[in-house]
């Protein structure tokens, strides 16, 4: 099976063939399931990589939709200088940030906190015109029990759709609304709320810029409607495609622990972060890649 990987070189990002079945030579990794999710090996994410440990990692990235990595003690700059290796940082609308280091986002949940990041199923920030291409998270403080992250693969959701369907969906586009997510969302922060959020239409059915395979691209926290239809049929086809979405088909689970980190690929996986934990504390940063406008 041929896939494209994609690395940066010389400011710009190249893509190039390669061998999905070849060996790795300079990380371990070991799928989660056949469908989604695999956890790296052999590297230190504190350490500037190899030209050809990018390249490996990039690739389980696109082969596994999200990767995950055990015992990363890193400083913050090394989180963000990690995540620049793939691309310009997106810069969260609304959520609380490391001071001096908007780039670094805060997650935390306690028992002082009303809501806990990522409670539903999403993809983040999907309400952008140009929604983040991948986001790196990691856990520096994780209850013993509970708080794991569950992710879904949206290529088997699409694959897995009768040609019937994908036949409808083709050219469907849908409304991604930021203001219901994020108005009041981060009060216990200190954050006051924006003027507006960011709200956007991208195709229901889009298509990977890196392995060209489609995806289902709706998702239950940031997307209201389909646009073009009435509303009773959007909200029947909505209804449909979410929980189809959310199949444990299609599935993996995440059990943290501190240190870990996990990168996924927003433009063809959902995640959930169960907050089963509480009055307990889970925390930690996170770096998101800039994306591109979905097609």
């Amino acid at each position: 099976m041929i896939a494209r990987t994609s690395y940066r070189s010389a400011g710009r990002q190249v893509m190039r063939p390669i061998e999905s079945a070849a060996p790795y030579r300079t990380i371990a990794v070991e799928k989660l399931t056949p469908t989604i999710g695999a956890e790296i090996g052999n590297v230190d994410l504190s350490q500037p990589l190899s030209a050809e440990q990018f390249d490996e990692v990039s690739r389980a990235l696109a082969e596994n939709l999200v990767i995950f990595f055990r015992d990363q003690n890193l400083t913050a700059e090394q989180h963000i200088a990690f995540g620049r290796r793939f691309g310009e940082l997106h810069l969260h609308p609304a959520a609380p940030h490391v001071e001096g280091l908007p780039e670094l986002m805060i997650i935390r949940a306690d028992a002082n906190s009303k809501r806990a990041n990522g409670e539903d199923w999403h993809t983040d920030v999907s309400c952008d015109e140009e929604p983040p291409m991948g986001s790196i998270l990691r856990i520096t403080d994780c209850p013993a029990e509970g708080g794991d992250t569950l992710f879904a693969s949206m290529y088997a959701a699409y694959d897995a759709l009768s040609e019937r369907m994908k036949s409808y969906l083709d050219g469907l586009r849908a409304v991604h609304d930021g203001e219901n997510v994020y108005r009041g969302a981060y009060e216990n922060f200190g954050i006051k709320d924006k003027a507006s959020y960011p709200r956007a239409e991208h195709p229901v059915v889009r298509t990977h810029p890196v392995t060209g395979r489609k995806a289902l691209y709706v998702n239950r926290i940031f997307t209201s409607r389909i646009a073009g239809l009435p509303r009773e049929e959007s909200d029947a086809v909505l209804a449909f495609l979410l929980a189809h979405c959310e199949s444990p088909l299609w599935q993996c689970r995440f059990r943290w622990r501190a240190n870990s980190m996990a990168f996924w690929d927003n433009r063809c996986a959902q995640h959930r972060a169960m907050w089963d934990y509480w009055p307990l504390t889970r925390a930690g940063f996170r770096v998101t890649v800039k994306g591109e406008k979905p097609v």
